[in-house]
């Protein structure tokens, strides 16, 4: 379905973002991936993708940071050619209540979530702009939509990635990119598996179909949106949450 494509996937070392890496390259995908601090991790999955027969590019950066994230979409270009794909994953929580959050709290998670959903689409727009052709992707979350105690910073950043990503689509529609958001529920990484078992079963029975969903259940919709199958799909905000939202 990608066959002869060009993705790059911010924070893909692991959880979603690697699951999507893994579903892309199977479909004849060339994948970049940033991550941060996961260097044996990055590595290990670097090296799996290579052994699908794509090309790989592993980069360690910082996606909060403007002037990286350019730099990281020349590397693509430079390397690849052209950029088809953006998958905008780089996530973190810094979860408590409002009355106790930091500053740093508050700015930290809106940082890493909201402002390099920015700057990444800020440096691929361009590219994307002179191919005209592209699909932009970015990560959301249930919570962005319904909110969840203990985490209005991470709700405001997956909530403006929303905003984002329906203003984005009618600014270069025209321009034959499509922008959309995946707003995943309860999935089973390693932020949700770090909660504690009573947490994961009350969360368990809040969901209709009674379970968490898998990483790769989110990478299938991201396999959707970045293939010719969406292509007039623009500006949406696709749940992938068991029928909780």
């Amino acid at each position: 379905m990608l066959q002869g494509k060009n993705a790059l996937i911010t924070g893909a070392s692991r959880g979603i973002g690697r699951a999507i890496a893994q579903m892309f390259a199977d479909h004849g995908c060339n994948i970049a991936f940033t991550y941060i601090n996961e260097e044996n991790e990055a590595n290990t999955l670097a090296q799996e993708l290579l052994a699908k027969g794509i090309q790989v590019l592993c980069i360690q950066s910082d996606a909060s940071q403007f002037d990286t994230a350019h730099a990281v979409v020349k590397q693509v270009v430079d390397t690849f050619g052209k950029l088809d794909i953006l998958v905008c994953n780089a996530g973190i929580t810094r979860d408590t209540l409002l009355v106790r959050m930091s500053e740093q709290q508050w700015d930290d998670v809106l940082s890493v979530n909201l402002k390099s959903v920015f700057n990444y689409c800020h440096a691929a727009s361009m590219q994307m702009m002179r191919q005209r052709s592209g699909s932009i992707i970015a990560m959301s979350s249930i919570v962005g939509l319904a909110g969840n105690p203990g985490q209005t910073n991470y709700a405001a950043s997956k909530a403006g990635i929303i905003g984002l990503v329906k203003s984005l689509s009618k600014e270069i529609g025209s321009r034959n990119i499509r922008v959309n958001a995946i707003a995943p529920g309860y999935i089973l990484t390693d932020m949700t598996l770090a909660l504690p078992q009573q947490a994961r079963d009350e969360i368990t029975k809040m969901i209709p179909m009674q379970r968490c969903g898998e990483p790769t259940e989110v990478a299938k919709v991201a396999l959707f949106l970045a293939s010719d199958l969406a292509s007039y799909v623009s500006g949406q905000v696709i749940g992938v949450n068991g029928a909780m939202g």
